[in-house]
């Protein structure tokens, strides 16, 4: 059995591929440019572009489990190939299909939902590695800033996204299910600089930043106004799924999900000033 993973040099698709590589699976991995790809030993690389579905022909030779992600292209936009992707797949013999959702509904989603392969939704709140945006402020300065410092989000550890879409792909009863997927926790921005100082063992300071400011500090790296106002949203009025705790982790998996902690301990040499 061959599973092709989609988007497999981002922050999940890695994820995905080493945790099938770990369960002893045949993995191949695509991506638009293999000679930037870094993959465990065993992998293959292949190359091909969801926004070209025809190139996903050879790609899906001998394939029965496909893990697809609903962006595509050099702007990462919403793909528009979801039918024809869906067909091939189909067509190729693919017997179960993970979609990782990207924010909202998308072609590529309801294509999957409409179509005749096995399919599993997987819709992951806050990721933990989104932290990694304050790296270089805490290096450099020991510090965070922010907006609406006191919200809550139920962040979820990448290798818990991968670790469930791995089982989706090569265990039965997931057909037809939506996974929402969470940490064990629910934590303030506060509460993650408070983890991640832990980690790193020295003090991080933290500043609270106005929505007009965090709106121009946004616009200055490049947002467009779309952009800014979906995050001055979500930020300030977290939906009731992005901050609830739900043990779909443990529940597919066997195991608990992990926690802030655990991340910030893997990732702390990150936050480190440098020599």
């Amino acid at each position: 059995m061959t599973i092709l993973v989609t988007g497999a040099t981002g922050t999940v698709g890695r994820q995905v591929v080493a945790e099938l590589v770990r369960r002893g699976e045949r993995v191949r991995a695509l991506t638009r440019d293999p000679a930037k790809a870094d993959f465990p030993a065993g992998v293959e690389t292949v190359r091909a572009d969801l926004t070209d579905p025809e190139t996903l022909v050879p790609a899906l030779e001998a394939v029965t489990g496909l893990h697809l992600i609903t962006f595509g292209g050099e702007y990462f936009a919403p793909l528009t190939t979801g039918p024809e992707i869906v067909a091939l797949a189909s067509k190729a013999g693919v017997q179960r299909i993970t979609v990782l959702n990207g924010g909202g509904p998308s072609d590529l989603q309801d294509a999957v939902e409409a179509g005749d392969v096995d399919w599993t939704l997987v819709m992951p709140v806050e990721f933990m590695s989104n932290t990694l945006e304050w790296a270089e402020g805490v290096r450099t300065e020991d510090s965070v800033s922010e907006p609406f410092v006191d919200r809550l989000s139920a962040m979820v550890h990448e290798a818990d996204i991968g670790a469930v879409a791995a089982v989706a792909l090569t265990e039965a009863g997931h057909a037809g299910r939506t996974y929402a997927l969470t940490g064990p926790e629910t934590l303030t921005v506060r509460d993650k600089v408070r983890i991640l100082a832990a980690a790193r063992g020295k003090d991080i300071g933290l500043t609270e930043l106005s929505a007009a400011q965090a709106a121009e500090r946004w616009r200055r790296a490049g947002m467009d106004q779309e952009t800014i106002d979906f995050l001055l949203d979500v930020y300030g009025n977290t939906p009731e799924v992005g901050r609830t705790v739900v043990d779909t982790v443990e529940r597919v998996t066997g195991r608990p999900a992990r926690t802030f902690a655990e991340w910030a301990q893997e990732h702390a040499d990150v936050f480190r000033a440098r020599d």
